[in-house]
């Protein structure tokens, strides 16, 4: 077998440093994730958290001021996740590039 390294300090350090920045360049490019598709995943995560906690929070503060336990929460909490995917589906319409 033919071996076309040379046998030296220098080249095994060469070597190294070469390997380093292609494991490096490799995994930039996967740590990055960008484009409208991963933007558009984002948005339809925040969506199903957000919607429902802000709608139950925001009905369990009705609750508590007028004191009518649980419906507040319960009406309000319903019309969030109604409202949530009705964003996603808006979201899902639009067309990633």
């Amino acid at each position: 077998m033919a071996d076309d390294r040379q046998n030296g300090p220098d080249d095994l350090a060469a070597r190294i440093a070469r390997a380093k920045l292609a494991q490096d360049g490799a995994a930039g490019i996967a740590a990055a994730p960008t484009g409208k598709g991963y933007k558009q995943g984002s948005r339809v995560l925040a969506e199903l958290i957000g919607a429902p906690i802000g709608g139950a929070v925001i009905g369990w503060g009705f609750d508590s001021w007028f004191g009518t336990s649980p419906w507040g929460l319960l009406i309000l909490l319903s019309l969030s996740v109604v409202v949530a995917f009705r964003n996603i589906f808006r979201i899902s319409k639009e067309r990633p590039e």
